[in-house]
């Protein structure tokens, strides 16, 4: 079985993918930019500030999908700049507090 996942409290898709899907038990959510998903446009302010949207767009999908951040297992979170890493790290920790997920923080220095 696999489920498309499509909430208004999440960004809308802007190309051919969904939100997330649920299969076999387990949700794959697309990546999340800051994008408020009332006016689908970018959000300004800082890294901290964007961090928050998007880990609230997240929270939104998956509750759309019937689970919270709380079961969520692995992240990767991508920063423009590792200098934004503390900033980032402490409103992350906000919302994974107790049993935080596996975590990989990349720099766009570090894509190829």
């Amino acid at each position: 079985m696999r489920d498309v996942i499509a909430t208004k409290d999440g960004p809308a898709a802007i190309g051919p993918y969904s939100q997330a899907i649920r299969a076999n038990g387990f949700v794959f959510v697309s990546g999340q930019i800051a994008l408020d998903p009332v006016t689908n446009t970018l959000v300004s302010g800082d890294v901290a500030f964007q961090t928050d949207r998007v880990i609230k767009n997240l929270s939104g999908i998956l509750q759309a999908a019937g689970t919270s951040l709380e079961k969520v297992v692995r992240s990767t979170v991508f920063l423009k700049n590792m200098s934004d890493f503390a900033a980032m790290n402490e409103v992350y920790s906000t919302y994974f507090h107790t049993a935080p997920p596996a975590r990989w923080p990349v720099s766009q220095k570090m894509c190829w």
